[in-house]
């Protein structure tokens, strides 16, 4: 069955968690980070049922800490985390690497800051020419204005805001997919 080419396809997808760092995750909202938090954990576990592959990032890990313990405990063993100073994912050539060798071209992000380092990584993502989606509600900045500016930054470039309900349902696509019990319960 065709389909429009801007639904997610869970044959064709990577997340990607950007800087979920405890020490950045401090200065967020609480309401913010909790958010971005439980979502980012949803769409991971809906990730690992899925077989989609992630790969995680971390802002000056010396730092900034690793990626949040909550966070972190819902990657599967084989999930590769990669440290970067450059504000983009893409300013790691390991990173590159394995988006390349994963032969995936849409990319799902999550993380923080939405202003920085998820708006660098779409931009250069869809220069590479891969289909980006920023989940919204899996994204923070320590200012909501500046999430918010970011977020139709994306947009007016072409890339994709969501939800991460809607990435959960397109990757299932249909009611009698064998994991759409286990996923639909991450919604509760």
């Amino acid at each position: 069955m065709k389909t429009h080419p801007n639904l997610l396809d869970s044959n064709n997808s990577v997340l990607v968690v950007i800087d979920l760092q405890t020490k950045l995750s401090s200065v967020m909202s609480p309401e913010m980070a909790s958010v971005t938090t439980t979502n980012t954990i949803r769409l991971i576990d809906a990730a690992n049922k899925l077989d989609i592959p992630m790969l995680v990032t971390e802002q000056y890990p010396q730092g900034l800490g690793a990626t949040e313990e909550r966070i972190s405990n819902s990657f599967s063993l084989s999930t590769p985390i990669f440290d970067k100073t450059g504000f983009s994912c893409c300013a790691s050539e390991d990173f590159c690497y394995a988006l390349q060798t994963s032969e995936r071209k849409q990319i799902i992000l999550v993380g923080q800051e939405t202003h920085v380092c998820v708006l660098q990584t779409a931009l250069e993502l869809l220069q590479r020419g891969h289909q980006v989606f920023v989940v919204a509600d899996a994204v923070s900045s320590r200012n909501p204005e500046h999430k918010n500016n970011a977020l139709q930054r994306m947009q007016q470039q072409g890339v994709t805001v969501t939800n991460y309900e809607s990435v959960l349902f397109e990757w299932l696509r249909n009611a009698s997919h064998p994991q759409f019990k286990a996923i639909s319960a991450l919604l509760r």
